[in-house]
């Protein structure tokens, strides 16, 4: 595992302020995805790319550290984040 990696994932989430920027900051799903349509009709898909970044699993794990904290520990709406 490479030190990148290990700090992602060994980050510890237990500031208020800190993991509502979290879940600001990282989406909940691929930005890039879409469909290129022309007069309304969908000509090309454009797959997410996000799964290309090899440290993608590891941003969404700590998105969800950071709106677990919120809920359980803070008990926060998340839906907002959502």
């Amino acid at each position: 595992m490479t030190l990148i990696r290990r700090w992602l994932n060994n980050f510890p989430v237990n500031n208020v302020n800190l993991a509502k920027w979290m879940c600001k900051l990282i989406p909940n799903s691929c930005p890039f995805e879409y469909d290129l349509k022309l007069w309304g009709d969908a000509i090309i898909h454009i797959p997410p790319l996000c799964k290309l970044n090899p440290f993608y699993e590891e941003f969404m794990q700590l998105r969800w550290r950071a709106l677990s904290y919120l809920a359980d520990e803070c008990g926060f709406d998340i839906a907002s984040f959502m």
